[in-house]
C-alpha cells in the first residue's frame, strides 16, 4: 500500500510504501536474501513509484501483476505517546485484492510454488475473495509438496473482516499448511480471547504447526515453552512494522540453520532498531543491523 505518516514535528505528510508482507519482503532482501514479492498495482504513477522503491530494495518483482483499472490501497499511520500505531485505510478497491483474478496469475502462482519459503498473513487471506483465499492456501500446499517451508503470520486487522467468525475460520485454514507461526499475542487475544500466551501457544501446536514463535511485545518472545526476551529495553517512537522486521530476522536466521531462540535473538535486534526509528521499514543508517545478524555463525541444536 501507499503509506502516508505524519513527519516528527509539525502536521507534513511523507509518502511511502509498507504493508506487513512487503515489509517483511524488504528486511529479508536487506539481509541478502533472494526475494520475490507476489501482489498486483496498477499502471498509473503511484504504482510506478511503489515498483521503483521496492526494485531500489532488492526485490525480484517478477510476480508482481498489473490490474490495469485499479491502484494501491492507501492507508495513514499515526502514533501515541507512546509510539504505539493507528492506521486509517482506503484499500477496499486496490489492485492486490484482485490478484488472482488476473492474467499471469497461472504462470506467478507456478513460480512462486517453488520457492524454498512462502510467507504470508491473515491480512494476505483477509482482502482476498473466499475463492482467492483457497487459492493461496493450494499455493502454500504446492510449496510444501515440493519440499519448501511455509510461514504464516496471524496478523488480525478487525476492520477487515466481515466478523470474528470469518477471520478465525481463515487463521484455522492458514494454520493446517504452516510450518512456521509467527503469531502475536495481542492479535490473538482480540480473536481469540486468550488470556495467556500458553493458551495461544496449544492452539498453534494443535493446529499442527511445528515450529511457532509468539510475539509478545515488550516481554518478548515465547519459542515453544522457552521465552526469548529482547537484549534491551527500549522506548518505542514509532512501533509500526516491529513485528514484520522479527519476522524477517528470525526468518532469515532459520533459513541459515540457526537454531530457533538464537533465531528470536535477531529479530528482537531487527525489532529494536526499527521501533526507535520513524517508519515501518527505516531508512539505512549507521546503526542498522543487517550485516550482523546472519553473520555470527549457525547457534546450536539445543539454543
Amino acid at each position: 500500500m501507499v503509506e502516508l505518516a505524519r513527519a516528527p514535528a509539525g502536521d507534513d505528510w511523507r509518502l511511502g510504501s509498507a504493508g506487513d508482507t512487503l515489509n517483511t519482503a524488504v528486511h529479508l532482501a536487506r539481509l541478502g536474501m533472494p526475494v520475490a514479492f507476489m501482489t498486483a498495482l496498477g499502471s498509473d504513477a503511484f504504482s510506478t513509484g511503489l515498483r521503483d522503491a521496492w526494485e531500489a530494495e532488492g526485490l525480484d518483482l517478477s510476480l508482481v501483476l498489473t490490474d490495469p483499472d485499479r491502484r494501491p490501497g492507501l492507508y495513514a499511520v499515526t502514533n501515541d505517546a507512546t509510539g504505539e500505531r493507528h492506521f486509517t485505510y482506503w484499500r477496499d478497491t486496490s489492485a492486490a485484492r484482485r490478484l488472482f483474478d488476473l492474467s499471469g496469475i497461472a504462470a506467478a502462482s507456478a513460480s512462486a510454488a517453488r520457492a524454498d519459503l512462502l510467507v504470508f498473513s491473515l491480512i494476505s487471506l483477509a482482502i482476498l475473495s473466499p475463492t482467492a483465499r483457497a487459492a493461496l492456501l493450494d499455493l502454500g500446499r504446492a510449496v510444501r509438496g515440493r519440499g519448501g517451508r511455509v510461514a504464516f503470520d496471524g496478523n488480525y486487522r478487525p476492520a477487515l473482516w466481515a466478523d470474528a467468525g470469518e477471520a478465525r475460520s481463515a487463521h484455522a485454514a492458514a494454520m493446517a499448511i504452516a510450518d512456521i507461526g509467527l503469531p502475536s499475542f495481542d492479535d490473538e487475544a482480540a480473536l481469540f480471547g486468550d488470556a495467556d500466551p500458553a493458551v495461544t501457544l496449544a492452539r498453534w501446536h494443535d493446529a499442527g504447526v511445528a515450529e511457532v514463535a509468539l510475539k509478545c511485545g515488550a516481554q518478548g518472545c515465547w519459542v515453544g515453552s522457552r521465552l526469548s526476551p529482547p537484549p534491551h529495553v527500549l522506548v518505542p517512537v514509532d512501533t509500526s512494522g516491529a513485528g514484520d522486521a522479527f519476522n524477517a530476522a528470525y526468518l532469515a536466521a532459520r533459513m541459515a540453520g540457526i537454531a530457533p531462540l538464537a533465531a528470536a535473538e535477531r529479530g528482537h535486534r531487527l525489532g529494536g532498531w526499527v521501533v526507535t526509528r520513524r517508519g515501518a521499514v527505516p531508512a539505512l543508517d549507521a546503526a542498522a543491523p543487517y550485516a550482523d545478524l546472519l553473520a555470527t555463525g549457525h547457534a546450536t541444536a539445543g539454543d
